[in-house]
């Protein structure tokens, strides 16, 4: 993989509760933050842009729209924010660079709510044309649909405080961890470090809340939620930045639409080579330091 290093001071970052690690309930929104908000990114259309050897792509150009399936509940990477109508998030900036490199501007790009259990079928029966929803890409999923990616891998990580001396998995011993009740994270926590005493909630907000009043001692699931929850308490709490999992997020496509999954993953490549992908993360999710971009996979 490429690290990406940048010069910025680090920013907390985070977010949802990622389907693609099966993770139950969804966590709240965190209250805003005071840190600076990096600066809004601006995707160059490609107006030569002409994939007609893709079915998908001159279907979407002929109707003169983008239908991109995205998640509405997941701050930090696809979320839709009470009275307003447009999801954001890293998800959607990504959604928006690729869209422009395939020559659809955002004002073309019509998203609809896709949860876990509907990406599938949506792509299958036509929906959507493609998918950006924390997709963990895997072989089961490959026999119905396509991937292009992956764009970011999420891994198993640790929010604690500001001061904590808790620099890994391996700090666990006696500490007590929280996590959703049933999720992928929890499970990871009780089978493999079950020195820990596991506290399990229905959403990641009231771990949070007991994080800040000190009767937990860490949180844990996705990096990309944990960098979420850091950014909106900066100054509170960092992610101790040691992933023991992986999940690598793709763009799901239209089964056998090859000539899709080539322009997607040029986009993709083109937008972590320009600095693209770097200004969508900053925007979304904040600081990249240490962040490290993921090699495509043109299988």
């Amino acid at each position: 993989m490429k690290k990406l290093r940048l010069s910025i001071a680090s920013v907390a970052i985070g977010l949802l509760a990622l389907s693609g690690c099966g993770q139950g309930g969804t966590p709240d929104a965190p209250a805003e933050g005071d840190g600076a908000q990096a600066e809004a990114p601006e995707y160059t259309v490609n107006d030569s842009a002409d994939f007609k050897d893709s079915k998908t792509w001159k279907a979407a150009k002929d109707a003169g729209e983008l239908k991109v399936g995205v998640k509405y509940d997941q701050p930090g990477l696809g979320n839709v924010k009470a009275g307003s109508e447009q999801p954001e998030g890293f998800d959607i900036e990504i959604a928006k660079m690729v869209a422009a490199q395939l020559g659809f501007s955002p004002d073309q790009i019509k998203y609809t709510e896709t949860v876990s259990a509907n990406r599938e079928p949506f792509l299958q029966q036509g929906n959507i044309d493609m998918v950006v929803a924390t997709y963990t890409i895997n072989d089961e999923r490959k026999k119905v649909v396509d991937f292009a990616g992956p764009y970011y891998v999420a891994g198993q990580d640790l929010l604690v405080a500001e001061d904590s001396d808790i620099a890994g998995p391996d700090d666990l011993d006696g500490k007590k961890v929280c996590s959703v009740d049933g999720s992928t994270p929890a499970q990871n926590i009780e089978e493999k470090y079950d020195k820990a005493e596991l506290v399990a909630y229905d959403t990641y907000s009231k771990c949070v809340t007991d994080l800040q009043s000190g009767s937990v001692d860490a949180v844990t699931t996705d990096d990309a939620i944990l960098r979420g929850y850091a950014k909106q308490y900066e100054g509170e709490f960092k992610v101790v930045g040691k992933p023991f999992t992986e999940e690598p997020y793709g763009v799901g496509l239209p089964k056998g639409d090859d000539a899709m999954r080539d322009a997607v993953n040029d986009a993709l490549q083109k937008g972590m080579d320009d600095g693209d992908w770097k200004k969508a993360f900053e925007y979304t999710l904040g600081s990249a330091d240490d962040v490290e971009m993921p090699e495509i996979d043109r299988y």
